[in-house]
C-alpha cells in the first residue's frame, strides 16, 4: 500500500501536490461557512433576516460570482494564474473578516457583491494551473484528485463549523479569513507560475483584446454545444442541494439529519472511490464516460420519484454518486482539452457558467413544478433532462472525435510547467 502511494505521488510533480492541499484548505474555510450562513443571518442576535432576504442575499452572491469568474478568465489568460489565485484569495480573506463586523443588513448585502465578485476570480486560474501543470493523459486523474480534496473538506468542515458557531458566529468568518491566508501562502512559496509562455509568432494581446477573445469561446460550436448539454445536466444535479432536503421532508417525512447523512455519504464515496474509478475509466473515449455518468445520473435521481425510505433513497444516492465521480473529472478535463492553451482560464470560465446558470435555473424550475404539478415530476423530470444529456453527449463523441484525437496526440503542452515545476 505504501508504494502504491508513493508511486503515485511520484507522477505528480510538487506543485500540483501543493495546489490540491491548497485547494483542501481554502474549501475548508468555505465549507465551515456556507452551511451556517442562513443561520447566521437569520438568527435573532445578528440581523433576523427572513428567508426572503436570505434569498436575495444568495442571489447577489451567485450574480456577482459569474461575473467575476467572467473577469477572472480573462485576467488569467492575460496577467498569469498565480497573480490572479493569490488576488482572490486575499481578497476573500479580509472580506470575510468585514462580514464578521458589519451590523446593517444594507451594508452587507453590499459587501456580498464585492465577496461574489473578487472571490471568485481566482476560480478560473486554480482550475487551469492543473492544465497546465498536467499533460493531457493525467488530466481527468488530476481533476479527480482536486474532488478528493474539495470532499474532505466539504466531510471536516461542517462538524468543525457547528462547533465555532456554538460558541460564536463570528469564528466561522475568522477561521474562513485565516484558511484563506493560508492558502495563499501556500501558493506563494510552494506553486511557480505556470501560465504557458505564447511562442514568438504571438503578439502579446492588449487587456481589451483579451476580454474580446470571449467572442472566439462563444463562436467555438462544439465546445458551446458542450456547455449547453452540461447546463441541462446539471440542472438535474442541482436538485440535491436545493429541492431535495424539502421533497424528502414534506413528501416522505425525513428529518434534515437524513438528509444530512444521505450527503456525509456521498462525500465519503467521492473520497474513498474518486481516484479509484477516475483511474479504471481513463483509458475510454470521454464523450461516452459523460454519456455514461449522466445514465448513472437518469436512474439516481430518477428513483426519487418512485420509492420511498431512507434505505432507499441511500440506493438512489449511491447511484448518483457513481455518476458523479464519472461526470465531473471527465467534464472538467474535457474543458481543458477544448480550449487553445493560451484561452484556458476563458474557457474554464465560460463552463463555469453553466453551474451559475443551473443554480438559477433549476431550484425555480422544480419550485414551479412541485406547486402547479406534482412534487414527484421534478424526478421525472430530471429523469428526462439527463436522458436528453446521455443523447446530447453520445452526439458530441461523433462531432468532436477529431478535434479531441489531435488534443490527445499534441505535443504536452504543459512542458514549460513541468519544467518550473522540477
Amino acid at each position: 500500500m505504501l508504494e502504491r502511494i508513493r508511486t503515485t505521488y511520484s507522477e505528480y510533480p510538487g506543485p500540483f501536490w501543493a495546489l490540491m492541499g491548497a485547494t483542501l484548505v481554502d474549501n475548508l474555510g468555505r465549507f465551515l461557512l456556507f452551511p451556517y450562513f442562513s443561520l447566521y443571518l437569520t438568527n435573532e442576535n445578528t440581523f433576523n433576516a427572513s428567508l426572503t432576504q436570505v434569498g436575495i442575499l444568495f442571489a447577489i452572491f451567485s450574480a456577482t460570482s459569474m461575473v467575476g469568474g467572467f473577469i477572472g478568465g480573462a485576467f488569467t489568460d492575460k496577467f498569469g494564474r498565480k497573480s490572479l489565485l493569490l488576488f482572490g484569495l486575499i481578497t476573500s480573506a479580509l472580506s470575510s473578516i468585514l462580514m464578521a463586523f458589519v451590523t446593517d443588513l444594507t451594508v452587507f448585502y453590499i459587501l456580498a457583491g464585492f465577496v461574489g465578485l473578487l472571490s471568485n476570480v481566482g476560480g478560473p486560474a486554480q482550475q487551469a494551473m492543473i492544465a497546465d501543470l498536467l499533460p493531457a493523459k493525467k488530466l481527468a486523474d488530476g481533476y479527480g484528485m482536486n474532488r478528493v480534496a474539495f470532499n474532505i473538506s466539504a466531510t471536516i468542515g461542517p462538524a468543525l463549523g457547528g462547533i465555532l458557531a456554538s460558541i460564536d458566529f463570528v469564528w466561522l468568518f475568522i477561521f474562513d479569513a485565516v484558511t484563506s491566508l493560508i492558502t495563499a501562502a501556500i501558493v506563494y512559496r510552494t506553486i511557480p507560475e505556470t501560465k504557458p509562455q505564447a511562442g514568438e509568432e504571438h503578439e502579446e494581446q492588449s487587456l481589451p483584446q483579451t476580454i474580446g477573445g470571449y467572442g472566439k469561446v462563444l463562436g467555438d460550436g462544439v465546445f458551446m454545444a458542450y456547455v449547453v448539454i452540461s447546463i441541462l445536466v446539471t440542472i438535474v444535479y442541482v436538485q440535491m442541494n436545493s429541492t431535495m432536503p424539502v421533497y424528502l421532508n414534506q413528501q416522505h417525512g425525513i428529518p434534515p439529519s437524513g438528509y444530512g447523512a444521505l450527503l456525509s455519504m456521498n462525500a465519503a464515496i467521492v473520497v474513498f472511490f474518486q481516484f479509484w474509478i477516475t483511474r479504471r475509466i481513463s483509458k475510454f473515449a470521454p464523450m461516452y464516460m459523460m454519456a455514461l455518468g449522466t445514465l448513472f445520473y437518469a436512474v439516481g435521481f430518477g428513483m426519487f420519484g418512485f420509492g420511498s425510505g431512507l434505505l432507499y433513497f441511500a440506493l438512489a444516492m449511491i447511484v448518483i454518486t457513481i455518476g458523479e465521480m464519472i461526470l465531473a473529472p471527465v467534464g472538467q478535463a474535457l474543458v481543458a482539452r477544448f480550449s487553445p492553451v493560451d484561452m484556458r482560464g476563458r474557457y474554464m470560465a465560460i463552463f463555469g457558467f453553466t453551474w451559475g446558470i443551473s443554480f438559477a435555473v433549476g431550484p425555480l424550475l422544480a419550485g414551479y413544478v412541485s406547486d402547479t404539478i406534482d412534487p414527484n415530476w421534478v424526478w421525472y423530470g430530471g429523469f428526462f433532462l439527463a436522458m436528453i444529456g446521455v443523447l446530447g453527449y453520445l452526439f458530441l463523441r461523433t462531432v468532436a472525435a477529431d478535434r479531441l484525437q489531435e488534443t490527445e496526440e499534441a505535443p504536452d503542452s504543459s512542458d514549460s510547467a513541468h519544467a518550473a515545476a522540477n
